[in-house]
């Protein structure tokens, strides 16, 4: 794994799982020596047992076959358990590592710097949590191939070490020919096809993210056959990856075949002289024993996905542009706006709890200047101060903790209303008044009656990204969100922009006496006179 940020992440997660891994690898290994005894015990067994039917009825009396039968039973149950106990544990381990680990990624996304974390579309960046972080996955599941591969190795030279020397060490040979043909194989074969495979399916994924926001458009302008047909070309390519990579997948899984095949007739030969029940129990051993070592040399047939997914998750893990300063008591110092920012000589200033308007025509910047504050855009160093720090020198988790936004495109994630309310007021589920708290705001927003006629209220679902609700309903929504966040500045990108004159004031209103109520600034960029006149300072930005 290349990625140094990456590779830390894995490792503290390997130490953390290492008694599941532990666990996994004793299964593993149990699971290896009962299959290698199973088959070479019945081998025996039934060589034996031939043996003894060819020399007559008193040679059938005097065969022991009671303690045989009951070491078959024993070791294929061992094995049944072996092989459940070594998945439950690998699993366990794998599967918490991975809920850990994407939370990790997400934050990464989060606190990146803007030019990285605004390239990444949705689709992208969902191809990185999902996609990318289960290419991990196998760093855990076949973290225990090693013990079983040791396992049978050993148990396979002790048994076919019974029918002589000779074929101990031929088998032994074999093994470890195996074991190396399998590494050059998969290096040869898998990676680049492992890698490709990634590759082409995030790109398909992040082409497919971005059709299915734009689902109603294509509708309405009867595209929607172009794009299923562009989409299908993308997915060719997906597809040719697929079939590389169970080609290469096939081609691997042959030659440890063949070798098993070569390993139990060259033990056959070189234990010639050995009795028919030992020579069988040799040879039967040492394939299940190839087997079984096989395992690790299949450790490596997702290493070029491995080391895509690594490459592809660094890029979002690394480190941000460094902080020096933090952002404690910084709720309660004024906010400068530099020349670099305004364009003129004079800085402006806003004391807290100062209202400014952002006003210019579309595509002026109102916007970008509002993603500012929040660390979303890239900004000239010291050209805002937050008191008297750069606010690029703060760190986007400390300002961000300033201010609470309500953007101009309202998101709406698919849950109910509650779920969209409480990303601003998270900590207020705990809280006996919590749901009364909710319903003020949503009064105030005049958004009250609507969600009371939700089957469920306030547990109502809004559909799929608020599919339900209006473009004004979901705008008054993102409002109330914004309004419960606990935050020194409220920063409102077209408050009310598509709402009717009545609901203007009506929310108007209630933003004036939140403000009033609460001392709060405001930072308000719109093209309408009602919420602009909250206001006492403005800023054209032309």
């Amino acid at each position: 794994m290349s990625g140094s940020a990456l590779r830390g992440l894995v490792r503290a997660e390997l130490a953390r799982a290492r008694a599941p891994l532990r666990l996994a690898g004793l299964a593993a290994a149990a699971t290896a020596l009962a299959a290698v005894l199973l088959l070479g015990v019945s081998g025996w067994f039934l060589a034996g047992a031939a043996a003894a039917g060819a020399m007559g009825p008193a040679a059938v009396l005097g065969f022991n076959y009671l303690l045989p039968s009951a070491g078959i039973r024993l070791f294929a149950i061992t094995r049944t358990l072996g092989r459940y106990g070594e998945r439950l544990a690998s699993h366990a381990a794998a599967f918490g590592a991975l809920a850990r680990l994407r939370p990790a990624i997400f934050a990464g996304l989060a606190a990146a710097p803007p030019e990285r974390a605004l390239a990444l579309s949705s689709g992208e960046a969902t191809a990185r949590l999902v996609q990318d972080v289960d290419a991990i996955e196998t760093l855990f599941v076949r973290r225990a191939a090693p013990w079983a591969a040791g396992a049978a190795v050993l148990a396979g030279v002790g048994l076919v070490g019974l029918a002589g020397d000779a074929a101990a060490f031929g088998f032994l040979a074999m093994a470890v020919l195996q074991t190396l043909l399998g590494f050059a194989l998969s290096a040869r074969l898998t990676r680049a096809a492992g890698a490709d495979l990634l590759t082409t399916g995030g790109r398909l994924r992040d082409r497919l993210g971005a059709v299915l926001a734009t689902g109603p458009e294509l509708h309405c302008h009867g595209l929607t056959d172009r794009v299923i047909a562009q989409l299908m070309e993308q997915a060719e390519p997906l597809g040719a990856a697929r079939l590389a990579r169970w080609s290469a997948d096939g081609l691997t899984a042959i030659a440890p075949t063949l070798l098993a095949g070569l390993t139990a007739a060259l033990v056959i030969w070189l234990a010639g002289p050995a009795p028919l029940p030992l020579v069988a129990l040799a040879a039967l051993a040492a394939l299940a024993a190839m087997e079984a070592a096989g395992g690790l040399a299949r450790m490596f047939d997702d290493a070029g996905a491995l080391a895509a997914a690594a490459g592809r998750l660094d890029e979002v893990l690394a480190a941000p542009a460094t902080v020096t300063t933090g952002g404690d008591g910084l709720s309660a110092v004024p906010i400068s706006f530099g020349p670099a920012i305004l364009g003129t000589a004079a800085p402006l200033v806003l004391a807290p709890g100062a209202r400014l308007a952002l006003t210019g025509q579309s595509g002026a910047g109102k916007t970008r200047l509002l993603e500012s504050l929040l660390g979303l855009r890239a900004i000239p160093p010291g050209s805002i101060l937050i008191g008297d720090q750069p606010l690029d020198r703060i760190g986007p988790p400390h300002a961000r903790a300033l201010f609470s936004l309500a953007p101009q495109n309202a998101a709406m994630i698919s849950g109910s209303v509650r779920d969209n309310l409480l990303l601003g007021a998270p900590d207020s589920t705990n809280d006996p008044r919590a749901d009364d708290r909710l319903w003020e705001m949503l009064d105030q927003m005049a958004l009250g009656a609507r969600v009371r006629a939700l089957p469920g209220g306030l547990d109502g679902w809004i559909g799929e990204a608020g599919a339900h609700f209006s473009g004004g309903e979901r705008r008054r929504l993102a409002l109330a969100r914004a309004c419960l966040r606990e935050a020194p500045w409220l920063l409102l990108d077209e408050p009310t922009e598509g709402l009717d004159a009545d609901t203007e004031a009506v929310v108007v209103a209630a933003l004036a006496a939140l403000l009033a109520r609460t001392g709060r600034g405001a930072v308000i960029a719109s093209h309408r006179p009602a919420p602009l006149a909250l206001c006492g300072q403005r800023l054209d930005l032309g």
